[in-house]
């Protein structure tokens, strides 16, 4: 996919009645307001994210551009844009402004949102292990309680987020967690009746959820069950995981090429290295239960969270 490099584009056929110019000097507008195009920030399989600034606030934004193949592809970036436009919580990134540009036969969906310079939770993580560092356990109760809350705001709403991990949770300068990237999120609970609806399902999660961070009845659905929020509880303890250990608990696993479905159906195993307090290594322990019916709700975690930041160590603790 290449970038766009020069935004030479002109009399671009705009829906949902939003104006949209792109002219020579490198600029676009979006809702009768002009952004100057500045970087290429990154870039995935379907989509990438520019760094423009706002000509007027002078402020940056992160423009994500999502490529829809085809009908069903519309439908998920709308859906997407609709899901961020259900929520206004301190810890759901918001959106700012949006639209659908259709250029050349295709379509493209472009969701303005925040730049949040700090980047993801996992650039942060990934900084700490180049240096053979770790983080304070204060700092990680005050960043996860950030990241529940948001979790909680979603299925209070009555949906799950489905694909949580360390990239999908951008932090700004203090720190404050912001769950994005909204694209793989549904209703919460989701009633299977069938081997048909069981195949759909997980053939979905394969494509939807990241490996690591699946829950594990997303593996084998069963043919009559039901899929709830919870799944989004499996990822936020491998979140918690990875903040703990700087690693998801099944990346390796996975890197190897040994079956995460197989390695998510036995209790995690925390290193005897880990020197974080029982309390913390306790929370992980009951968060990543691999039977759904038995794992807890978020308000559940949310309420341990708290707990234990009354009796957090407030020192750096020793290396992971």
């Amino acid at each position: 996919m290449t970038a766009l490099k020069s935004l030479v584009l002109n009399n671009v056929p705009v829906k949902m009645g939003q104006t949209l110019c792109i002219c020579s000097r490198g600029s676009i507008t979006i809702d009768n307001k002009k952004y100057y195009f500045v970087q290429k920030l990154d870039e995935g399989g379907f989509s990438y994210v520019d760094l423009v600034e706002g000509a007027k606030d002078g402020r940056f934004y992160a423009l994500k551009k999502i490529l829809c193949h085809d009908r069903e592809g519309r439908q998920e970036a709308q859906t997407e844009m609709e899901m961020h436009q259900i929520f206004n919580h301190p810890n759901v990134l918001s959106l700012v402004a949006h639209t659908f540009v259709d250029r050349g036969g295709k379509t493209e969906a472009w969701l303005l949102l925040p730049y949040i310079r700090k980047g993801s939770l996992w650039s942060v993580l990934e900084k700490l292990r180049d240096k053979a560092s770790s983080m304070p356990e204060k700092q990680i109760l005050q960043i996860f309680r950030g990241i529940c809350s948001g979790l909680k705001a979603i299925h209070e709403k009555g949906y799950a987020h489905r694909d949580l991990k360390p990239t999908n949770v951008l932090l700004d300068e203090d720190d404050r967690p912001l769950l994005m990237d909204l694209g793989s999120m549904n209703r919460a609970r989701i009633e299977v009746r069938g081997t048909r609806e069981a195949m759909t399902i997980q053939d979905w999660a394969a494509q939807r959820c990241t490996i690591s961070y699946r829950a594990p009845e997303l593996f084998n659905v069963e043919s009559h069950c039901i899929i709830d929020e919870r799944t989004d509880i499996w990822s936020l303890g491998c979140v918690l995981y990875c903040m703990m250990i700087l690693e998801g608990p099944y990346d390796m696993v996975f890197q190897k090429g040994d079956s995460v479905a197989l390695a998510v159906q036995n209790p995690v195993t925390i290193p005897q290295s880990c020197s974080y307090s029982e309390g913390l290594q306790m929370l992980l322990s009951s968060i990543m239960v691999s039977n759904p019916q038995e794992r807890p709700n978020i308000n559940w975690v949310l309420d341990q969270v708290q707990d234990l930041q009354t009796c957090s160590p407030n020192t750096q603790t020793n290396m992971v």
